[in-house]
């Protein structure tokens, strides 16, 4: 929609083909039904892609304050969490009103509910041929913005990535992303009562740090810290040599060696102790875990320096994670490298244009993703 008004405001006729019944089910759906729609603190930095600079010139055209205008403008009324997460402050349909009349405002037609069956090049090897459930339709330019694999139950597939393979271009293998991880089940066995404790962490993975909340589940972990850290422990796919663990700190704000070795002395377990700063079923089922059900006054200087290093680097080594159903966006895509980062537009093949989740760029949690559906579809629409 944001490609599409882009261009009807240009001027160009545009028709917008949509397989599914509802419109924009993934915004309606997000931020618990109140659309996360960016985040104040878009930079680069805040993406993956195996091309790592292609974010770059889209997001410097249209940020994120261009999009919070476009909101201002319509009287949406937003509010801000944390980490710079921007809301709105009644419904995610105001969202999608809003791209709807954008689109309106640029004469953009649509076909919905209408699948493709194929596509091809058209005479001359220019512009395309697509045959539809409405009949044959000609363009000059086709733009691909079907979205990744997360969430099938709302209509995700990989149409998209089809079409790019078809036209030749090279793609990054998909995976699920921003997903909870699970664990093997010796680990899950013990933790088997846990289901629901949240905690305050800090979670790292190939060179990625986040500090928010993690929830143990009945098939491991969740919550918005490993949702953010399941990205880079995926991303290790794509490269050769054994893959890193998550390293989890369960006392982020605390020098853990110091207080544990200030309390040398008690009699109090190491659990009981432990559930000062954590949940007191996490903290002794952690300690069984390890094998620390004893007094403090029982454990070594040596000993408790070990506690405290675990403490602040917990070593998880993940079994999986819960597939594309539970993740919520696609990590891999369309090799942006086949891409320009100034159109969006296929190198090799003129016409065609890729923006959004489709392409190889995952955002972090937090409003990144549907930013760089709004700076890559603004960026395509200025020239398709």
């Amino acid at each position: 929609m944001m490609c599409a008004a882009e261009a009807g405001q240009r001027g160009r006729r545009v028709l917008l083909i949509d397989h599914a019944e509802h419109l924009a089910e993934k915004i309606r759906i997000s931020g618990g039904g109140r659309c996360n729609f960016t985040n104040r603190r878009v930079g680069p930095e805040h993406y993956l892609s195996q091309n790592p600079h292609f974010v770059r010139s889209a997001l410097s055209r249209y940020g994120s304050t261009d999009f919070i205008a476009l909101v201002e403008r319509y009287g949406i009324r937003y509010h801000e969490r944390d980490h710079g997460q921007l809301f709105c402050d009644d419904s995610a349909q105001q969202i999608i009103d809003m791209l709807r009349a954008e689109c309106d405002a640029g004469g953009v037609a649509w076909a919905m509910p209408t699948t493709v069956q194929s596509i091809a090049r058209g005479e001359g090897d220019t512009g395309f041929v697509l045959d539809t459930a409405r009949g044959r339709l000609r363009c000059d330019s086709l733009v691909v913005a079907t979205g990744g694999l997360s969430i099938p139950k709302i209509g995700a597939t990989p149409f998209g990535y089809r079409i790019a393979e078809q036209f030749g271009l090279p793609m990054v293998a998909p995976r699920p992303a921003l997903v909870p991880l699970t664990l093997p089940p010796e680990t899950l066995a013990r933790f088997a009562d846990l289901s629901g404790a949240s905690l305050d962490v800090a979670a790292q993975c190939n060179g990625a740090r986040f500090r928010e909340a993690l929830l143990v589940t009945h098939r491991g972990l969740s919550g918005p810290v490993v949702l953010q850290v399941s990205n880079y422990w995926q991303a290790q796919a794509y490269h050769d040599g054994e893959w890193e663990p998550v390293g989890i700190d369960l006392l982020p704000d605390l020098d853990a060696e110091n207080w544990l070795l200030s309390h040398a002395d008690g009699k109090a377990l190491l659990a009981n102790l432990l559930a000062e700063h954590l949940p007191r079923r996490f903290a002794h089922a952690w300690c069984a875990l390890h094998g620390w059900e004893r007094p403090l006054n029982r454990f070594s200087h040596t000993e408790l320096r070990t506690v405290a290093t675990t403490l602040a680097n917990w070593q998880i080594v993940p079994s999986g994670t819960q597939g594309y159903a539970k993740a919520e966006v696609t990590l891999g895509g369309v090799d942006t490298r086949a891409l320009s980062s100034k159109t969006m537009e296929a190198t090799r093949c003129k016409g065609l244009f890729f923006v959004g989740e489709v392409m190889d760029v995952t955002g972090h949690l937090g409003g990144y993703n549907f930013q760089w559906a709004w700076s890559s579809g603004h960026a395509a629409g200025q020239f398709v």
